[in-house]
């Protein structure tokens, strides 16, 4: 029959799209709406009460007890996202180019590096509080065997080292992602331009600056908008290695688990608040969204200039 190919590859290309566009409204888009619905109404654990319009974020942004916890919050993120843009992308890039340069172990490397990405988060947390245990943890014992036992302290334990603790971890888990897009977009630069280059200059310093890092600038905006939205989306991992209160009296606590908490209560099941929990998690999503539009837009016209 005339056009019956046509009316096939419809509905094929229909059932392909279908399903995943379904998954998303029921998993995603619905439970956003439901946020900004639920933000405005005070709730009564579960049960929906009164309409209070911006009570709610009022209360989150400038009611204490919540204003603090809120600021605290926030401030911790920020230093999650700028530690990991040094250790997450930072090293990323340079082992990226020590991958593309082929130096001894590169085959090797490139597998041993991007092996910790696999490996679920939860399988990450509790070998790392198994690795920062007081007592029997690698690091302390490797600390003790190298006869530097007075750095040895309880990692987690107290409030001056217990983020940075989680920063370290989070930055040995996920390197890799940026070293593979980085090692990617160094494939990409035109052998012609790297003969040029050696030809002008033996410096190492150069090369990176003036012709690799500006050829890498669009791997560079996908990995630092990944890196602020996961930055701000900050959870599993510290939920997993410190808790959802922030231990050690909330030195670790983030966004994510302060909206978890304040949702759903403590491990004790007391303090829930599901309107405040639910404007949290809209401001959230704003903030993160607002940001790393500006921060793909403004990188994106950087490309363009370099």
């Amino acid at each position: 029959m005339p056009g019956s190919p046509l009316v096939a590859r419809r509905l094929w290309i229909t059932a392909l799209i279908v399903p995943p566009l379904a998954f998303v409204a029921l998993f995603v888009v619905y439970p956003i709406i439901s946020a900004f619905a639920y933000a405005f109404f005070q709730w009564h654990g579960l049960a929906r009460g009164e309409f209070v319009g911006f009570a709610n974020f009022y209360k989150v942004l400038f009611t204490q007890p919540y204003a603090d916890w809120t600021l605290n919050a926030f401030t911790h993120n920020v230093l999650v996202f700028f530690a990991l843009m040094v250790l997450q992308n930072g090293v990323g890039f340079v082992l990226a180019y020590c991958l593309w340069r082929e130096l001894p172990g590169a085959a090797f490397h490139r597998v041993a590096v991007f092996l910790p990405v696999v490996l679920s988060t939860i399988i990450v947390g509790f070998l790392w509080k198994l690795f920062l245990h007081p007592l029997f943890g690698v690091v302390n014992i490797s600390l003790r065997g190298t006869g530097l036992g007075g750095l040895a302290q309880p990692w987690l334990g107290q409030g001056t080292t217990a983020l940075w603790a989680l920063i370290i971890a989070n930055a040995w888990h996920m390197v890799g992602f940026p070293t593979l897009v980085f090692l990617a977009g160094m494939q990409r630069i035109p052998g012609e331009i790297l003969d040029a280059v050696r030809m002008e200059t033996e410096s190492e310093w150069t090369k990176i600056t003036k012709v690799v890092w500006p050829l890498v600038a669009p791997s560079a905006t996908v990995v630092f908008t990944l890196l602020f939205v996961g930055s701000f989306n900050w959870f599993e991992l510290p939920y997993i290695m410190v808790g959802v209160d922030g231990s050690p009296h909330k030195a670790t606590d983030v966004l994510g688990l302060y909206f978890y908490r304040t949702a759903f209560g403590d491990q004790s099941g007391s303090g829930q608040d599901f309107g405040a929990g639910s404007a949290l998690a809209v401001l959230i999503f704003v903030f993160i969204a607002l940001v790393a539009g500006v921060i793909t837009f403004k990188l994106r016209a950087r490309e363009i200039q370099l």
